[in-house]
């Protein structure tokens, strides 16, 4: 049963975007802290030469800054698997200047496994550009690392610890406006509300990289109109990879109110 609930809350934490899933983990995945064998992205192994490594050109959509970022936001999540819960998550979003900053931090705790604790902090212009990231994860061992984005291009750094020397890649964008939804961050998914053209609506397709994989990708996001859960009603986007649906729910600021993955009956839902 440990191991199911594990798997189940991890699955959520890792909605990455791609052409298809390999059913391998990912190298760095292991010793960033994150056990278990979540579905990873077919890339594999992160490339270890110096050559930028470019993303897969789909047919993006043109990001319209109609939705600002709803700010001052501040909160918790609870991390549920079938009405269970198995983790939180503190967030807050903010303006400093003429950016936003999002920051979060997630905990998980189920029995026969490890703690496992990120954060994350992530620097966003008026429409969701990312302009800078940095984050920390935990659990038997710990990991650190930082994303400096310019022009489509995002420079990666991983820093394991225990003497070794800080991992770097690059990466490639067919354009500067990328969702940023990394492993365990959940209130990542309020910017996903800033890329999606809300007047266009329709199905739109948004580059993606999850930093602490170092893994790039593409997720296609569509509008499923108002919806009610639990006596509230939400406007409700569907996030979807090659296998994974996941349906976020905004309240009329657009703010982030609950993710849900129907599969998986995992739910993270705002106290």
């Amino acid at each position: 049963m440990s191991s199911r609930v594990f798997f189940a809350a991890m699955i959520v934490m890792l909605l990455v975007a791609a052409a298809s899933w390999a059913q391998a983990p990912i190298p760095i995945s292991s010793a960033a802290a994150t056990p278990a064998p979540i579905p990873a992205v077919a890339s594999g192994k992160p490339e270890t030469s110096a050559k930028p490594v470019r993303a897969a050109a789909p047919a993006l959509a043109k990001p319209i800054a109609q939705v600002p970022l709803p700010v001052p936001d501040k909160g918790a999540f609870r991390i549920l698997l079938s009405g269970t819960e198995v983790g939180t998550e503190q967030f807050e979003a903010a303006s400093s200047g003429n950016a936003e900053i999002v920051r979060s931090e997630t905990v998980i705790r189920v029995p026969g496994q490890p703690e496992t604790r990120s954060s994350g902090e992530l620097r966003v212009s008026a429409d969701g550009t990312p302009l800078g990231y940095k984050w920390t994860a935990q659990s038997d061992k710990k990991a650190s690392g930082s994303v400096e984005f310019a022009d489509g291009a995002a420079k990666t750094f991983i820093d394991l610890g225990a003497g070794k020397d800080p991992f770097e890649q690059d990466f490639m964008f067919p354009s500067p406006h990328l969702a940023i939804l990394d492993s365990n961050l959940h209130y990542q998914y309020a910017l996903v509300a800033l890329l999606y053209d809300w007047n266009a609506k329709g199905q739109q397709t948004f580059p993606v990289l999850i930093p602490q994989d170092v893994t790039p990708g593409t997720i296609s996001v569509e509008s499923m109109g108002s919806k009610t859960v639990e006596g509230s009603t939400f406007e409700a986007l569907r996030v979807n990879t090659a296998d994974l649906e996941v349906v976020a729910y905004f309240d009329a600021r657009h703010r982030l109110m609950r993710l849900e993955v129907p599969a998986a009956d995992v739910a993270v839902v705002r106290r």
